[in-house]
């Protein structure tokens, strides 16, 4: 198995992007221009050819061989498919490249646009590409991707978060006690749904979602996991409970023009809301080594950032005892 790097991208200088991308004999003509990526490293370039690509190196100790060519492999079995997403690019039968402690792959760059949460014309295309999707990653499983659970989205975390050196002192009891709460009212609503779980984009944002002449692309299936269908359509949801009602219809409208979808599991929204929010807090602990973290994230080590999520958990615990959304209002 190659070695990989340090975690925090320590050795991965500009140079050895260039030569990474040579090993492959792929050579840029343009500078390579950092695109905004915590998780990975992520560039656009022009190679000789005036052709634009994105390269993309993968956070070093965070996934397996095995897991990143299963997210490739999906993905390719989605573009066979004619579902519209962001593919590694295949050089001499290969997706997945390995250079000095580095796996990278390639993609072609997409001239488009942001997906606009505001813009609802856009949602009934987005849940009749979603519907696809799944229909596709329906017919089989993953082998090595982490599941969406309980104990990798929230107990873990709310482990690694004992430990953590940056919540204050004053804090830590009141916080600790909301995330038990959370964690045992999470784990019963989620345990005791019975829902079935499919391949999953696992972290379907509008931000990884792009618009190409009016149609919807995927890009970033870096989380994709085995989980239930309503993890790829609530975060495409926003605003009041009305606006949510008609984004949500929308989004299912189009979904069930290519999917059926299980509409008992918009209970479990509330839940992996909480297992998200509290998995992100810990991501950013866990990643406070890297450099660019305490750059981007300076806030997360403020007494005033702890005060605020520590109400912003309460309220989620009031939120996860409230009705889950319907598309009947008042229903």
């Amino acid at each position: 198995m190659p070695v990989q790097a340090n975690f925090s991208y320590q050795s991965l200088t500009p140079e050895l992007q260039l030569d990474a991308l040579a090993s492959i004999a792929v050579y840029p003509a343009s500078g390579l221009i950092s695109l905004n990526s915590y998780e990975n490293r992520v560039s656009l370039f022009t190679d000789e050819n005036k052709i634009r690509y994105v390269v993309k190196f993968y956070r070093p100790q965070h996934w397996s061989e095995a897991q990143l060519k299963e997210e490739h492999q999906f993905c390719q079995i989605l573009d066979q498919n004619g579902c519209q997403i962001a593919s590694p690019i295949e050089i001499n039968q290969q997706t997945l490249f390995y250079f000095e402690g580095y796996y990278f792959a390639l993609f072609h760059s997409l001239s488009a646009r942001s997906m606009e949460l505001d813009n609802i014309d856009i949602l009934y295309d987005v849940g009749c590409a979603l519907g696809k999707m799944h229909r596709i990653a329906g017919q089989e499983t993953f082998k090595y991707r982490e599941p969406l659970n309980i104990e990798i989205m929230l107990s873990n975390p709310i482990k690694a978060l004992r430990s953590s050196p940056y919540i204050p002192k004053s804090l830590r009891a009141p916080l600790f006690a909301t995330l038990e709460a959370l964690e045992i009212e999470t784990t019963r609503q989620f345990n005791n749904h019975q829902h079935k779980i499919i391949r999953l984009h696992g972290d379907c944002h509008a931000s990884n979602i792009l618009v190409k002449d009016n149609s919807p692309y995927f890009v970033d299936f870096d989380d994709c996991k085995m989980g239930p269908a309503v993890q790829d359509l609530w975060l495409l949801l926003s605003g009041t409970n009305a606006e949510k009602q008609l984004q949500l219809s929308m989004l299912l409208e189009g979904y069930e023009e290519e999917c059926d979808f299980d509409r008992n599991q918009l209970c479990l929204i509330e839940t992996l809301r909480t297992m998200r929010i509290i998995n992100y807090v810990n991501w950013i602990n866990k990643r406070w080594s890297d450099p660019a973290f305490p750059l981007n994230f300076p806030w997360f080590i403020t007494d005033e950032y702890w005060k605020e999520l520590l109400q912003s958990l309460k309220d989620q615990l009031i939120a996860l005892k409230q009705a889950p959304i319907s598309l009947q209002p008042n229903y």
